[in-house]
């Protein structure tokens, strides 16, 4: 604590002030424990103690990947698989919240669409891989499908939580409004279910990622998951952690998305965090 010191003129004690310690930025402060990592396994790696045929070293990892930029390889591997992420998430996020509107608004819905899916839902999902190169091939609709039955689970159960989350009051008042059932959806369910929901998509596209790394590396022939299984073949452990940074970084940036949609979304609400 700072030492009181009297003030003659005043006779009172004045505080003296406290030196102000100089402070990391809060960007800098999140990187410095990866810069710290980072750091640490290039060491290993130059030492011998971390050998290339168990894991490279990040400078041959960002050499490999400079290489594979140049080549094409890189960026023709990662336009395949957001094409087959996004085509996935798409189909499993339309059904996802349309389920959830159906078995979030009614009884009845609940009764028809819940069961079959947490039947579903306690599945594993990559126990379906085999089904699913019978059902559809060994192309790209299993791919895809296998991504969207990912993304509709996390979806379907956080937006009916919201659904059935929202203040029954809200509900008393479109019927003094007599607002038509349209209307109630679209100016009182959804942005009620909208919080719960978002938190679903942010879960969605996580999952998205997660199948999309499974799906690639069964009978595929493009995209970053084929690419890790090449090189699986010729222990290049240097292509394999390019590719696994390559599906980090696309997972950040999709939740980065995310998290801005729902800081423009819900501007409306205030809590703590933001005072």
């Amino acid at each position: 604590m700072s030492a009181p010191v009297i003030d003659a003129g005043l006779g009172r004690q004045a505080v003296r002030p406290r030196p102000r310690v100089p402070r990391l930025p809060a960007v800098w402060q999140r990187l410095l424990s990866p810069l710290v990592i980072v750091a640490l396994w290039q060491l290993a790696g130059s030492t011998g103690l971390l050998p290339e045929r168990l894991l490279a070293s990040p400078a041959k990892v960002v050499a490999t990947a400079a290489d594979l930029v140049q080549a094409g390889v890189l960026p023709t591997a990662i336009a395949v698989s957001l094409q087959r992420a996004l085509i996935g998430f798409a189909l499993g996020a339309l059904a996802g919240i349309a389920l959830a509107l159906v078995a979030g608004l009614s009884r009845v819905g609940e009764n028809a669409v819940d069961p079959p899916l947490q039947m579903l839902r306690a599945l594993p999902l990559f126990g379906l891989i085999p089904l699913f190169i019978l059902w559809f091939g060994i192309g790209e609709t299993p791919k895809v499908a296998l991504v969207a039955l990912g993304v509709v689970f996390p979806l379907y159960l956080n937006t009916f939580a919201g659904i059935r989350g929202v203040d029954g009051k809200l509900a008393e008042v479109a019927q003094v409004l007599r607002l038509r059932r349209s209307a109630l959806i679209a100016h009182i369910v959804l942005p009620g279910a909208l919080p719960q929901a978002l938190v679903g998509l942010r879960q969605s596209l996580g999952v998205a990622w997660l199948a999309l790394i499974v799906a690639e590396q069964i009978n595929a022939d493009a995209g970053i998951g084929h690419m890790i299984n090449d090189a699986r073949e010729f222990l290049r452990t240097d292509v394999i952690v390019v590719g696994l940074i390559v599906y980090a970084i696309l997972g950040l940036l999709t939740d980065s998305l995310v998290r801005l949609l729902e800081r423009r979304a819900l501007s409306w609400r205030r809590d703590f965090l933001a005072r």
